[in-house]
């Protein structure tokens, strides 16, 4: 059955607003070519996209003013601000973007919870209103939460997980209380894969696993460009993950025994000192700062520049033990691409992808390719935005939005 004339005005529309948002500004024409669209189809649905507010002239092309066909047409970013949080285990840092992403105010404040859960919760709240007024005068249209532990894939809320601190859920209930917002609540690990993804070191992949390698340890499964995230919203916990090389094994409420203990922060920390690779934290990296460094990075860091025999073997037994959790990892989804994020990872670059990658070979038998992910920890908050742009945009590029 084809399509109703509204039904077609309403594709056409979404259309021209995904390529505008991705490719923009474009005139007509150019909308035109892209589209497959006849000229005056193009004419009358940017004619309705400018009457309501979502696109407007912003320039012309060529350096010679050529009339109505040179107009080049953009999403009208400011028709909608979001809001970016990245809520680490004692800090939140937010960025209030526009609708085409761009940065127009941040703020990072260490959060601690010896206060209690309400004033925790409060502090938190207090600095994203703050910084939404910074911002300007819109009001937030959507806001998108990267937060360690388990999302309920049913009620998309954060789950009560042993280890995390409880102002974390607070947080997530007050903003959607207090926020005349939509506010959705995504795994961190989850939104970094979407950044890697959309704008980093997978770009041109759409299958890939990608290893969270920062404070703890996580990991995030992209299968033909969607996120994969388990029945229970679990999967890529792979801080449980049993390994050979621990002193016990991992339990249901407790990492400690499983990959965690060989490729977190502390199991990286004291692998250095044991190869004699001093690790110097500048004050207020780990907490305090938009990206956060645990020590581990400043570890591998340390190691990548001294060249020398300690820091080659530092190195070498770090990548025993990535390749470790990565072979589980490959062995069940063959991604054919792992990418080594967070902090420690971007810490590492190509020196530490290439090495997991040559005991990767030795484990499986699976062609894989390891690749430093681009964005370290900042990689949250990216994934954020561009998760908080989506459910902006399926509201305001829908009929009537």
């Amino acid at each position: 059955m084809p399509a109703s004339p509204s039904t077609a005005r309403a594709i056409n529309d979404r259309l021209a607003l995904r390529l505008l948002q991705q490719d923009g500004p474009l005139t007509a024409t150019q909308l035109k070519t892209l589209t497959g669209l006849s000229r005056p189809t193009v004419a009358d649905l940017v004619e309705r996209l400018q009457e309501a507010g979502l696109v407007r002239v912003v320039g012309e092309s060529g350096t010679q003013r050529r009339g109505p066909n040179a107009r080049l047409y953009g999403i009208a970013a400011d028709r909608a601000h979001l809001a970016a949080l990245d809520v680490r285990t004692d800090s939140v840092a937010v960025v209030v973007a526009d609708l085409l992403g761009a940065t127009l105010a941040e703020a990072t404040s260490p959060i601690g919870g010896d206060a209690g859960i309400r004033p925790a919760v409060e502090q938190a709240v207090a600095m994203v209103e703050r910084t939404a007024r910074a911002a300007g005068t819109a009001p937030l249209h959507s806001v998108a939460i990267g937060a360690p532990g388990l999302i309920d894939p049913v009620s998309g809320e954060l789950r009560d997980t042993a280890g995390l601190p409880a102002w974390h859920r607070g947080l997530v209930k007050e903003l959607q209380r207090r926020l005349p917002a939509t506010v959705v609540v995504e795994n961190e690990t989850n939104l970094a894969a979407v950044a890697e993804h959309r704008t980093g070191a997978a770009l041109d992949r759409d299958t890939f696993a990608l290893l969270w390698l920062g404070h703890g340890i996580g990991a995030a499964v992209m299968l033909d460009g969607v996120l994969r995230r388990g029945a229970s919203g679990g999967a890529g916990e792979i801080g449980f993950l049993p390994v050979p090389g621990t002193r016990g094994v991992p339990s249901a409420v407790n990492c400690d025994g499983g990959f965690h203990s060989l490729a977190g922060s502390v199991a990286v920390c004291e692998l250095a000192a044991a190869h004699g690779i001093e690790v110097r934290v500048p004050a207020g990296a780990e907490s305090g700062g938009r990206e956060q460094h645990p020590a581990a990075a400043f570890a591998v860091q340390a190691a990548v520049a001294d060249g020398g025999p300690r820091g080659e073997a530092f190195l070498a037994a770090l990548a025993d033990r990535i390749a470790l959790g990565a072979a589980s990892v490959v062995a069940v989804l063959d991604p054919g691409c792992v990418v080594l994020a967070g902090e420690v990872g971007r810490a590492g670059g190509d020196t530490l992808a290439s090495r997991v990658e040559e005991r990767l070979a030795r484990l499986s038998p699976l062609a894989t390719e390891v690749r430093a992910g681009r964005l370290g920890g900042g990689a949250v908050l990216r994934g954020a935005v561009l998760a908080a742009r989506e459910a902006a945009q399926e509201v305001l590029f829908a009929p009537g939005g």
